[in-house]
């Protein structure tokens, strides 16, 4: 899917002329590309701004995705991108973009921007397994943006075979939930 909101450099404009539209306000970031200075930013033209690092075959996770469904204000400094497709990938992963190995399940995953991504309810999974201050905030962002979400990510780990660190996980989801149940009480 191309929009014509995205441009990449040295696709429709050279990288030169890409930073004379900067530098003259006509353009601004956005992930991996540039927008129109004065375009909404939507999740579809955050998740196709990545098309150059995921092309057909990876997938955003973790922060990436949490950028990609408007939880985060800003995209991570390197992209997580995890393999969507059953076969072992023999290119080189871009240098902007941590690879991770095992394939992401297809119902896990939603095409946004023309681009794979996975669901607010995987995405919130999988922050919460990673122990990490960072991740913690960008998961709580997650719940926050999406509610009700922290429960149905404990629900995604029920309907899983074992996954790495889902006690941890879950104990942290319900957590999240009944932060969520007592901010809706005070409200």
């Amino acid at each position: 899917m191309t929009t014509p909101f995205l441009y990449f450099p040295g696709d429709r404009l050279s990288p030169a002329e890409l930073s004379a539209a900067r530098l003259d306000g006509d353009v601004v970031e956005l992930g991996e590309a540039y927008i129109p200075a004065d375009a909404v930013e939507t999740r579809a033209l955050r998740a196709g701004s990545l098309r150059g690092i995921l092309g057909e075959t990876l997938a955003a996770t973790h922060l990436s995705a949490a950028w990609v469904h408007g939880a985060l204000p800003e995209p991570p400094a390197r992209h997580t991108v995890q393999r969507a497709v059953p076969w072992r990938i023999h290119q080189v992963i871009d240098r902007r973009a941590i690879y991770r190995d095992p394939e992401v399940a297809t119902d896990d995953l939603w095409r946004i921007g023309g681009v794979l991504v996975t669901s607010p309810q995987r995405t919130l999974a999988d922050l919460a397994r990673v122990p990490d201050d960072d991740y913690a905030e960008a998961a709580r962002l997650v719940s926050d943006a999406f509610p009700g979400l922290a429960l149905e990510a404990v629900a995604w780990f029920e309907q899983r075979r074992p996954v790495p660190h889902k006690r941890t996980a879950v104990a942290f989801l319900q957590g999240l939930s009944a932060r969520s149940a007592q901010e809706d009480v005070t409200r």
